[in-house]
């Protein structure tokens, strides 16, 4: 689960928000990650109580077409997703091979190589937790490396971590804050977390075991977020010491001085220096060496690999959830994968390694339209008596719980509109509005059905509903859980 939280494209987000506005969006990053917790904290409670993971229950609680068009939705940013990390993974492969390895030779590696390391939990569970937990203290010693190869400001560190203000931050350093709420909270990772902790057997009839076990998955989930924290910390340090407020003049002067080919990545120009993960690992051996530039693509790996693994298990959850699919498990592997290669393959052909920040500005959107699909759905279903029991969301959590959805969805929303107006093209707004009024009207239905389970009785319009001072408003059109049925299952 935490590995979501350090794919390529949070990666990216954090090296552009340490170049763009050097340390001063720290505490934006602390509280998206505070704010992940805390779902994931939802999520992982699902999956404890009712034996069953999040797109099960959309599966047996949503009507079939709402059901269909949530499936396809999530899928997408699980495509979205698996095309940032796969291809993060081929940049990594790139730099490492100095160009040797192209972009699409890197993306068949890459593919290849999660079906190889997928097959480890045959060996077992713990051997597969045992790998991911590698590939973690790989990434922590990596960009812990280029942490303490450039030696960030402590103070000013401490200062953007814990200080919510922005000073002299404009409308780059706002659309930069926006990114990295929507990089940090993935939409999978909710249905991902929710299936994960169906590994540990857990006796749902006994109410003590289920609260232990409710508290040990928060402890668990709070010191790996706090782990994927510290590296992207370092990310965010690293370049908000070393680039921040850089031009391109400067870093081509330096490329050229130490001799690197790729100097020519950076126009002869004082505007301000613009970094992805390719032209970070370039600027990084440019001004500190070609160490700092292998161990910064070791890291990327890392990274993309990983995070790769988790965005199969998540498909594979996701459409066995939704379609109650009972296919062999090298079935599943293949179709999930299948779904996410040939988008990324075409565009590993048909884009050059050195000309993808585009591509991944659009995915990061593509992605922040997603969340509602899973953020709706959690609260909803977490709030609902028939469903939780004794576990139900209390009113604290009902309230905070739908202002944190609303405040991310509003600032996601915000990130579309500035991605969208930026393209400068009728047509591409014509499509979008009309995209905009379905996509609208479908959150609205998930949202009214998520306002019901929080017990705005007024809005219940069927009148079904008996509603009295000893009654819980479990929303009426969901259908009620039946308590035995999911312990046998």
């Amino acid at each position: 689960m935490s590995i979501a939280y350090l794919d390529p494209g949070n990666i990216e987000s954090d090296l552009q928000s340490g170049a763009k506005a050097g340390f001063k969006l720290l505490w934006v990053l602390l509280g998206a990650t505070i704010i992940g917790l805390l779902l994931q904290r939802l999520a992982a409670r699902l999956g404890v109580v009712t034996g069953m993971h999040l797109a099960e229950v959309c599966n047996r609680q949503y009507p079939t077409v709402p059901r269909i068009i949530l499936w396809l939705m999530v899928e997408l940013a699980i495509i979205g997703s698996d095309m940032q990390e796969v291809i993060g993974c081929a940049i990594a492969l790139n730099l490492l091979s100095v160009g040797r390895i192209p972009l699409w030779g890197g993306v068949l590696i890459t593919i290849t190589d999660t079906f190889v390391f997928l097959f480890l939990d045959k060996y077992g569970l713990r051997k597969l937790e045992a790998f991911f937990g590698f590939l973690i203290t790989v990434m922590a010693l990596s960009f812990g490396y280029e942490y303490v190869v450039v030696k960030p400001d402590q103070g000013e560190l401490l200062k953007g971590m814990f200080l919510p203000y922005c000073a002299d931050c404009g409308p780059l350093q706002l659309e930069q804050a926006v990114g990295i709420v929507g990089a940090v909270i993935m939409p999978h990772n909710i249905y991902l977390h929710s299936a994960l902790v169906k590994s540990r057997e857990v006796d749902r009839k006994n109410k003590k075991e289920v609260k232990e076990a409710n508290k040990y998955f928060f402890i668990e989930s709070t010191i790996a977020l706090f782990i994927s924290f510290l590296i992207n910390v370092f990310v965010v340090a690293v370049f908000a010491e070393a680039f921040y407020n850089k031009t391109n003049m400067m870093v081509n002067e330096e490329c050229n001085a130490t001799g690197s080919p790729l100097s020519n990545l950076f126009p002869l120009n004082n505007e301000t220096l613009e970094v992805d993960i390719y032209k970070g690992g370039v600027v990084l051996g440019c001004f500190f060496g070609p160490a700092a530039l292998y161990i910064w693509a070791i890291g990327i790996l890392a990274a993309g690999q990983s995070s790769t693994m988790t965005g199969t298990y998540s498909g594979q959850f996701v459409m066995e959830g939704f379609l109650n699919l009972r296919w062999s498990r090298f079935a599943r592997v293949l179709l999930t994968r299948s779904i996410a290669i040939t988008p990324t393959l075409l565009v590993a052909i048909f884009q050059d390694v050195e000309h993808l920040t585009g591509m991944n500005d659009f995915l990061n959107v593509l992605q922040s339209m997603q969340l509602p699909f899973a953020l709706i759905p959690i609260l909803t279903f977490t709030s609902l008596t028939s469903i939780m029991n004794d576990f139900a969301n209390g009113l604290v959590w009902k309230i905070s719980g739908g202002i944190v959805i609303l405040v991310i969805c509003a600032i996601n929303m915000y990130f579309v509109v500035v991605y969208v107006t930026a393209l400068n093209s009728v047509p591409l707004y014509v499509t979008a509005a009309l995209l905009s009024i379905a996509y609208i009207g479908f959150v609205v239905y998930l949202s009214w059905h998520c306002l019901v389970a929080l017990g705005v009785s007024c809005l219940d319009f069927g009148g079904r509903m008996p509603l009295g001072p000893s009654r819980h408003t479990d929303i009426y059109l969901l259908n009620d859980m039946d308590t035995d049925a999911v312990v046998d299952r």
